[in-house]
């Protein structure tokens, strides 16, 4: 059977492109955006209620992946790309139908001229996002303290992450601009090491990401032990398009 979905709103991020997104929801919590309801879901009487909830479910669509053949294995980055697993046992976006579903903080409801938009955070959604619904995360029914999953059961480790002078003066400059903690933001998405794993820390290699409306650029080093950290080296605006 095909089914057609309609949907109800859009995500105002600040991932403005894919690389550099958290590989699950709740681990950058500065991460901040906006959900924008489009009419007749706009109205504030279908969100009555809703400021009880700290938290929401947000199912929406992949939709910056491209369509692809249905592959019942695939390659999650965190097993290094040359390991793979069902399609169903991840939460790839290569799926049979490219839905996603998260779980966000609410931080408050803004009504407007009749119409509504959610403030959120600690979120994993690219700007662009289509919405096909929300929900109120229920903390009884939908946390399970004895699930376990062998596959995933630690959250990836986290790495130093250092500024250079300059970058950080930058940052706080973007941050004031901005209204956003971008030096928190950067070092939460960072720590989290968004390289393929597969990758080693090349120091010689740089790095870069796009965050609202600045580039951000970093490279790796090795501290005395072997193990990688993170130095960025730039915090730049991007210029506008023409």
């Amino acid at each position: 059977m095909t089914y057609t979905f309609e949907a109800i709103g859009v995500v105002r991020s600040c991932y403005t492109e894919k690389f550099g997104i958290p590989r699950q929801s709740g681990l950058a919590p500065a991460a901040r955006a906006t959900i924008e309801l489009y009419p007749p879901y706009s109205d504030p009487d279908a969100f009555t209620g809703l400021e009880q909830s700290s938290h929401l479910w947000v199912e929406f669509i992949f939709h910056k992946f491209q369509p692809a053949p249905f592959r019942p294995r695939v390659r999650p980055p965190r097993l290094g790309g040359n390991r793979t697993l069902g399609v169903f046992a991840t939460r790839s976006p290569n799926r049979p139908n490219r839905l996603g579903l998260s779980v966000v903080k609410l931080d408050r409801i803004e009504t407007a001229n009749g119409a509504v938009r959610l403030h959120i955070s600690a979120h994993d959604l690219l700007e662009g996002t289509p919405v096909l619904d929300i929900k109120p995360y229920i903390p009884y029914a939908d946390a399970v303290p004895q699930a376990t999953n062998t596959l995933a059961p630690e959250p990836p480790a986290k790495l130093a992450v250092y500024f250079s002078p300059q970058a950080e003066q930058d940052c706080r400059a973007h941050s004031e601009r901005l209204g956003q903690n971008l030096t928190e933001l950067i070092s939460q998405l960072l720590a989290q090491d968004p390289r393929p794993q597969y990758q080693s820390p090349d120091p010689a290699r740089r790095y870069a990401m796009a965050l609202l409306d600045v580039d951000v650029a970093w490279h790796y080093r090795l501290v005395e032990d072997g193990a990688p950290e993170v130095m960025v080296i730039n915090v730049g605006q991007r210029a506008p398009d023409v």
